[in-house]
């Protein structure tokens, strides 16, 4: 199954500076917080949580103009933080802000 595509909304929590890598792709890492209420069972449920994320090239150029509070509305997929780390990281490929 190839099924990986989450779309979440929240606020910007905490933004690092945009960087580049060697090759010069731009990069940006930055946290969301999400709050919101779900029907899960029968019942309705307070959902509460924190995303890592991370952005590349012109949408993290794009999420870089993004202050903390800011409410936005993110799509991408979920992969591990790195090959030794398997903590989930949201690979964003669209931010809009609201």
């Amino acid at each position: 199954m190839d099924c990986n595509r989450i779309e979440i909304c929240g606020q910007i929590a905490d933004i690092t500076p945009l960087r580049y890598t060697p090759a010069g792709v731009a990069v940006l890492n930055f946290r969301l917080n999400h709050a919101s209420w779900q029907m899960h069972g029968g019942i309705k449920r307070n959902v509460e949580c924190e995303i890592q994320a991370l952005a590349l090239d012109e949408v993290a150029k794009t999420a870089a103009k993004l202050k903390v509070g800011v409410p936005v509305r993110l799509t991408g997929f979920l992969a591990r933080k790195s090959k030794e780390n398997t903590q989930l990281v949201l690979h964003v490929n669209n931010v809009e802000s609201e």
